[in-house]
């Protein structure tokens, strides 16, 4: 599907004119120059109370002229729309358009207001959102053959090209992100991870390096090696390098827990759900995801991403409960919970990254159920040993209506990962489980800045409507681009 932008509604060549309806007021300027072409059917039917204008109430209004397009009401509601509300009303016009037959689809956007937002803005996220809302997971399904979409265009209206860019290619790296984290264990293990990086290096000239089992053993990365012991599936530290900025520039650097799917290894999960823990890659997924947008949009900036993979699984091979293992930093760590391993592979990619003299890490990891309980499925957890880090990554939160949260990593905290055997536990108890592992990699993080953003509770969803969100792709992606010269 192509997108591009157009400049008036009067002149637009479609089939489908969707356009916002407030549900008081004045009708928007596109939305009333669409009217005059239906004879004020829009207001009549908005006064009749037919069509109410509600936050993503839709009502299609077939063409009766030759050359002219069907329209699509999309209610807004009374007010200025919130970031949640706009959400709700492109996911509504997403799911129609995808629905109905029509080609070539146009978007009245000078009809959204929003909070806060200015057009710029309102381009790339609606560029994004509706490009993200043709997403299929496709490949397993005898009917998925069925599922093509019929757009071929997706015209919005707009005027600047590079802000409907960012917002194009952020969502094709969030369906590759879903993508990622919606295939199966069987399919997606280390080494399929290890082959997607190898496909964007030769599709967008990239320089990628695989760190096998022995590499890692070489480099004393025997924490990262310890989760995979117990699998059939080998472990890889994945490196890919944009380079994008002055050669002698230090890149800026995000690293993802690649954990392919996750039984607990000794310290066995319960059954109810575990399918879903082959969503313990998403952090990596993510990675993967900003690295083919960063690639798409060429910014100016060195960007390094880094994939610590492997699958955790129980084996007679497998690390167990109390054993004690060496960090690549020299570290020791008493293992006391095996299921808390998305930590143990990081600390050892926390410590290879300092090689890059990096001017900043971000960690992703579908880390804590800690973090769910203390923050739902709405904001990411996010903390940082620089406030300046965590400032930027608030700005590019906001940007991306990508929501995230600050939390703490006082000192206090550092005392309960405390072992009587080794120089760290690798859990800290029953008390503050997100704060405490995030407390465990900051203690691999003193030669740089660094932020750890947890992503258990808005990487994926369950139930019925189970899949990978696609976050925090539009947070990283901003995040990025702010730092491009």
């Amino acid at each position: 599907m192509k997108t591009q932008l157009f400049n008036n509604v009067a002149d637009v060549q479609a089939d489908l004119l969707a356009v916002f309806v407030p549900s008081e007021g004045d009708l928007p300027a596109a939305t009333a120059q669409a009217d005059e072409k239906v004879n004020g059917q829009i207001a009549a039917l908005r006064e009749q109370t037919v069509f109410k204008g509600s936050v993503a109430q839709t009502l299609l209004l077939p063409s009766t002229v030759a050359g002219q397009p069907a329209l699509l009401l999309v209610g807004t509601g009374k007010d200025t729309l919130s970031d949640m509300n706009v959400k709700k009303v492109a996911a509504a016009l997403g799911a129609q358009i995808k629905a109905l037959p029509y080609a070539n689809v146009a978007v009245a956007a000078s009809g959204l207001s929003v909070k806060e937002r200015d057009a710029d803005n309102i381009t790339t996220l609606l560029a994004q959102w509706l490009n993200e809302a043709f997403y299929e997971f496709l490949g397993f399904k005898q009917s998925d053959a069925e599922k093509v979409s019929k757009v071929e265009t997706l015209q919005i209206e707009g005027t600047n090209e590079g802000a409907l860019k960012v917002g194009v290619a952020t969502a094709a790296g969030s369906a590759f992100t879903r993508q990622l984290g919606n295939l199966p264990g069987n399919v997606c293990t280390p080494a399929y991870l290890a082959s997607k990086a190898q496909q964007l290096g030769e599709d967008y000239g990239i320089e990628v390096e695989l760190l096998d089992e022995t590499k890692m053993d070489e480099l004393g990365m025997h924490c990262m090696l310890s989760v995979g012991r117990g699998s059939d599936q080998p472990s890889y530290l994945i490196v890919m390098h944009y380079r994008g900025g002055k050669e002698d520039e230090a890149p800026h650097v995000l690293l993802g827990k690649g954990i392919t799917f996750d039984t607990g290894g000794i310290s066995l999960k319960p059954g109810a759900k575990m399918d879903e823990m082959k969503y313990d890659m998403c952090g990596a997924a993510s990675v993967f995801g900003t690295m083919k947008a960063i690639c798409e949009l060429k910014p100016a900036l060195n960007f390094t991403a880094v994939i610590a993979a492997a699958e955790n699984m129980p084996s007679g091979r497998a690390t167990k409960p109390g054993d004690i293992v060496k960090t690549m930093s020299g570290k020791t760590v008493e293992v006391l919970n095996t299921d808390a391993e998305g930590r143990l592979v990081l600390c050892d990619a926390l410590t290879y990254i300092e090689r890059f003299k990096p001017q900043s890490v971000v960690d992703i990891a579908t880390l804590t159920g800690a973090c769910i309980v203390a923050l739902g499925s709405v904001n990411s957890g996010m903390y940082a040993n620089k406030q300046d880090v965590a400032e930027a990554l608030k700005v590019a939160s906001k940007d991306a209506a990508d929501k995230l949260w600050q939390m703490p990593l006082d000192e206090e905290y550092q005392q309960q990962l405390d072992s009587n055997f080794a120089d760290i536990g690798n859990i800290g108890g029953p008390e503050a489980g997100s704060v405490t592992a995030a407390c465990f990699l900051s203690r691999f993080t003193e030669s740089y800045p660094w932020a750890h953003l947890d992503i258990a509770g808005s990487a994926w969803t369950g139930g019925a409507a189970k899949g990978a969100s696609g976050r925090p792709v539009g947070l990283l992606t901003q995040y990025l681009l702010s730092k491009a010269s």
